[in-house]
């Protein structure tokens, strides 16, 4: 089924239930609280007193709906648009501002703000499981900086720290995994690297020695000197790939969102390395992997346990 904006599920709220549940429970409901996934075990509870799409499970005796234990948990938005909102942000090669789904999808500038990042918190770690790279595999990282030049600005022209975004991608897999860098140094970068990339990997970096010590624990480490005008080295090894991540970040960041707040950084970066990790996939595949990477994740307005209806 190829996704179309004129389809049920993102104008009827039953359709996008249904939906829904085909995505994240294929083989029948599971029940979020205790797992259960026997279907003799779970009740779908019909009566005129419950709403549509609600089990109750007979072994914790809890009662769900496809929305609890996710991103959508306790929303009293319609569930057709939050899956239009998710499948916009999937489509948009660049991103949408907040303003754009406002309009669109008709609901307040201050619930459209909190749907976008709940949403971007789905996207989270992509649903990818496991270190980037691997032996005989090779690994490219690269930085960049976010924020406009001083010389842009009408007035208050002294210089202002910009924001770093360090970025790994994989090239046999094309997956991204990018980290806000509060703090640019040696330690820090060497603590992402050991994290997210196997050491068994080829690395390659630019000549910076943020990566000359990190680059020592890697199977191999190649340089790319580009002060001296090098992109490709003599071995064919490049951070191409991550120059070429940066330019749809800055772009999507610049052209579209304008200004992003350090604090919510990390959730623009994970948006962006979400569709450039699944770029060959088609907008409606994009989209059903989007949903069920919204399983097990919550952000509210409160903290969950400071308050009992966040």
């Amino acid at each position: 089924m190829t996704l179309k904006l004129s389809d049920p599920i993102f104008t009827d709220a039953e359709a996008s239930r249904l939906w829904m549940e085909a995505q994240r429970w294929p083989n029948g409901p599971v029940c979020p609280h205790c797992g259960n996934c026997d279907p003799d075990r779970i009740t779908s509870l019909k009566g005129k007193a419950h709403r549509a799409g609600l089990y109750q499970c007979n072994e914790c005796r809890e009662q769900f709906t496809v929305q609890v234990g996710t991103v959508y948990e306790r929303s009293k938005i319609p569930l057709n648009k939050w899956l239009l909102a998710t499948f916009l942000i999937m489509s948009s090669k660049k991103g949408m501002s907040t303003r754009q789904f406002q309009r669109m999808l008709g609901v307040s500038l201050k619930s459209t703000w909190f749907m976008t990042h709940r949403i971007r918190e789905a996207l989270a770690g992509g649903g990818f499981v496991g270190p980037l790279g691997g032996e005989g595999k090779t690994v490219s990282v690269d930085e960049t900086y976010i924020g406009g030049k001083a010389s842009n600005r009408t007035y208050d022209k002294r210089p202002r720290k910009k924001m770093a975004v360090m970025t790994l991608v994989d090239h046999e897999t094309g997956r991204a995994t990018s980290r806000h860098l509060p703090n640019v140094g040696a330690l820090e970068i060497r603590d992402i690297l050991f994290t997210n990339v196997s050491r068994k990997s080829t690395l390659v970096s630019d000549e910076s020695n943020l990566y000359h010590y990190s680059g020592k624990a890697f199977a191999r480490h190649e340089t790319v000197i580009h002060a001296g005008r090098e992109y490709v080295n003599k071995d064919g090894f490049s951070t191409n790939r991550n120059e070429n991540f940066f330019s749809l970040l800055k772009r999507g960041i610049y052209g579209v969102y304008h200004h992003v707040s350090e604090a919510h950084l990390h959730r623009y970066v994970a948006e962006f390395d979400f569709r450039y990790s699944t770029r060959t996939l088609s907008d409606t595949e994009r989209t059903a992997l989007a949903v069920k990477g919204a399983e097990g994740k919550r952000l509210t307005y409160r903290r969950t346990r400071d308050a009992t209806h966040a």
